[in-house]
């Protein structure tokens, strides 16, 4: 009787050493133009939100990463942006993106948050709920592209008829 090992993907909550094996696998799944995207400008020296950092582990190894970041959505208030969402490439389509992306938004509502936002494919995203028309008044600082500026409303439609330019609220990074 042979016994053969076969691990389990876990998706949890980011731990505090988790940064650095993270950046690695930014770097293998969407390289150095990722820091060339105007969502950089907004997570820039900040922290993610509270409790809102996932990764996945598949054994040992980080396979996935999911943050959402606190940000002023104009006249909405306090929202929240998501980003990057990456899956390292040889995990995609086995549903560790979608794990991470309910991980995520199911911790956004428990806390009590009212939106999410986010730059992305909008086929993707709309399994989630994602639509372009709760963003539509919205803009980021700097060049993005429209059609994939994206938005969830987390309970009542607090998004709708929103203007202004995201901008950073989220604590400060220490080194």
């Amino acid at each position: 009787m042979s016994s053969r090992h076969t691990s389990m993907i876990v998706i949890d909550r980011e731990g505090a050493w988790s940064h650095i094996e993270r950046e690695k696998l930014l770097d293998r799944v969407m390289g150095p133009d990722r820091f060339k995207k105007s969502s950089e400008r907004i997570r820039a020296g900040r922290l993610p939100a509270e409790g809102l950092a996932f990764v996945a582990h598949d054994g040992k190894h980080m396979i996935g990463t999911v943050r959402l970041w606190n940000v002023d959505a104009g006249n909405a208030g306090s929202a929240l942006m998501l980003g990057p969402l990456a899956v390292e490439k040889a995990y995609n389509g086995s549903g560790v993106g979608a794990g991470l992306m309910y991980a995520a938004i199911n911790a956004a509502c428990d806390a009590g948050h009212r939106a999410i936002l986010l730059v992305g494919d909008p086929q993707y995203y709309a399994r989630f709920g994602f639509q372009a028309a709760p963003a539509a008044g919205l803009a980021m600082p700097g060049y993005f592209d429209r059609h994939r500026f994206l938005g969830l409303n987390l309970g009542e439609d607090v998004l709708a008829g929103t203007s202004g330019v995201l901008r950073p609220t989220g604590r400060y990074q220490t080194h």
